[in-house]
């Protein structure tokens, strides 16, 4: 059975969220996926499920939600979340220790088979890669032991390029989905300051499915 996924980090409800909302509605609209793997979701503005109900309003569509807060003081300001029109007949959760950052993994059922959907931020550093190598060591071991189902997805944003050990650990037990760079148009604030003002263009991959 085939089925679409998306992954997207949503940079919680900065840079005018009330103005992206819509065109993320809209995007959704158009690409139509089953799965969508959402990143820094919004706690306190409940973003995930403002998205949810949204979706709901403008395609008719029910998704079902999981949601995983981040852990400690960043409990109450963001986490990862998923939406997806399978049953979901399990859920999970990882505490990396490091960060305050977690992993969640939803068990949906795609024709009556059980497949296992984890969604992930690593930790964003533009030099040293150790620390999310070793969130990645944690993440496959994790999964490791959740060995009764054959399939597994994972999701999310890796802040790392494949040349990078941790990516390229997981690259060599997943296979991803996406690799050539893509253009895209940085985020601004309404004063015109630019998300990501050391990244012209986005040269690089840095999320997968």
């Amino acid at each position: 059975m085939r089925f679409r996924v998306v992954t997207l980090n949503l940079e919680q409800d900065h840079k005018r969220w009330d103005a992206r909302c819509p065109l993320v509605v809209e995007g959704m609209k158009t690409l139509d996926p089953d799965i969508i793997a959402l990143n820094e979701v919004s706690i306190a503005r409940q973003t995930a499920r403002e998205l949810q109900k949204n979706i709901r309003s403008e395609r008719g569509i029910d998704y079902n939600l999981v949601q995983q807060t981040r852990v400690n003081g960043l409990a109450s300001v963001e986490g990862e979340a998923l939406l997806t029109r399978f049953a979901v007949v399990e859920t999970g959760n990882l505490d990396f220790r490091t960060r305050d950052m977690v992993a969640q993994v939803t068990r949906i059922l795609v024709g009556g088979k059980p497949s296992d959907v984890y969604v992930t931020h690593l930790y964003m550093s533009r030099g040293d890669d150790s620390l999310r190598l070793f969130q990645v060591q944690q993440l496959l071991a994790w999964i490791d032991k959740r060995n009764d189902v054959s399939d597994s997805i994972v999701c999310g944003d890796f802040n790392a390029t494949l040349d990078m050990p941790s990516a390229a650990l997981m690259a060599s037990r997943f296979h991803p989905s996406q690799t050539p760079p893509t253009a895209f148009t940085p985020l601004a604030r309404l004063d015109g300051a630019i998300s990501h003002p050391y990244w012209p263009r986005m040269d690089r991959c840095i999320d997968y499915i």
